[in-house]
């Protein structure tokens, strides 16, 4: 299942895939555009998406749900203009 911009946690995450089977990866995605004034490039923007996931436990919802944490996948999207970088989480 697909949902988008709800809480998690003690936030709201962007978007996350909820598997059908508990065998199966849930998948966390969190997006941001590249601030100038706050990050220097598109690597630190990626890694702040990272960041929030964890800081804002939005792997709570898939955990309450019984999906592994180390089954749970959390990607940080990071654009600028047409520019994108994408960083995953590695546990």
């Amino acid at each position: 299942m697909l949902t988008s911009n709800r809480e998690s946690g003690f936030g709201r995450y962007d978007v996350m895939l909820e598997p059908r089977n508990l065998e199966d990866d849930g998948i966390i995605l969190e997006f941001k555009v590249l601030l100038p004034r706050k990050e220097k490039d598109l690597q630190e923007t990626a890694n702040e998406a990272l960041k929030q996931i964890k800081r804002q436990n939005y792997e709570a919802l898939l955990a309450e749900k019984g999906i592994p944490r180390e089954r749970i996948r959390k990607y940080g999207f990071a654009f600028c203009g047409k520019q994108v970088l994408i960083n995953a989480v590695d546990e």
